[in-house]
């Protein structure tokens, strides 16, 4: 009786247990399902994390293919997504560190403009409204504010993203990074913190 009652339970907390039963299954449509629906929110935290949209895109098809290949170890002690954020976290990680030793090697400069996501996926032609000096104005205050972000330690930046930009909850963030709730807790008020100073820097009193 219990282990059907935990079985439910954690059915209610992971809507993807199905699609994830059914890849394990080998069955390729129900990993497509998955992709499809988490692509975008898993490209938005790697775009924050690493604030280079094509790099990002990389990123996120790494990470699909590396939970396809260990789709069977999946026990669900965690939701799919969390599973899936830490992979994208991880390796977001892991791309910032290869770009940061390029950038020392080729001597590019922190201060160059930075790739916002908005440029890069918009395809359409832009809107008569509004004009196109408020776009790129726009789009100058969206630059800034990433690259305010980008300036973020590591351990900093993530919980900011997972809590403040994804809406995460604490237990989900807890479960993400391996870390306890007290010190996702501090960890978001010192990004907070930090990022508001740095905020305040570009644009003036918030």
């Amino acid at each position: 009786m219990s282990n059907v009652l935990g079985e439910e339970k954690q059915v209610a907390l992971d809507d993807d247990l199905e699609l994830v039963g059914l890849c394990q299954k080998g069955e390729l449509s129900a990993f497509e399902a998955l992709v499809e629906k988490h692509q975008r929110k898993m490209l938005n935290i790697a775009f924050r994390m690493i604030g280079d949209y094509e790099a990002a895109c990389e990123v996120v098809q790494d990470a699909f293919l590396s939970a396809h290949k260990s789709i069977r170890k999946f026990r669900g002690e965690a939701k799919f997504s969390t599973w899936l954020c830490s992979i994208v976290i991880n390796l977001s990680k892991n791309r910032m560190k290869q770009m940061k030793t390029r950038w020392q090697r080729e001597g590019v400069s922190i201060d160059d403009p930075i790739e916002t996501e908005e440029g890069q996926i918009r395809r359409d032609p832009p809107s008569p409204e509004p004009s196109v000096l408020d776009q790129l104005e726009k789009k100058e205050i969206q630059a800034k504010v990433q690259a305010c972000i980008n300036s973020l330690e590591d351990e900093y930046r993530e919980v900011l993203i997972l809590r403040d930009i994804q809406g995460f909850s604490y237990d989900e963030i807890q479960d993400t990074l391996k870390i306890p709730d007290g010190t996702v807790k501090s960890r978001l008020f010192r990004a907070r913190d930090t990022l508001k100073d740095r905020l305040k820097d570009v644009f003036g009193d918030l």
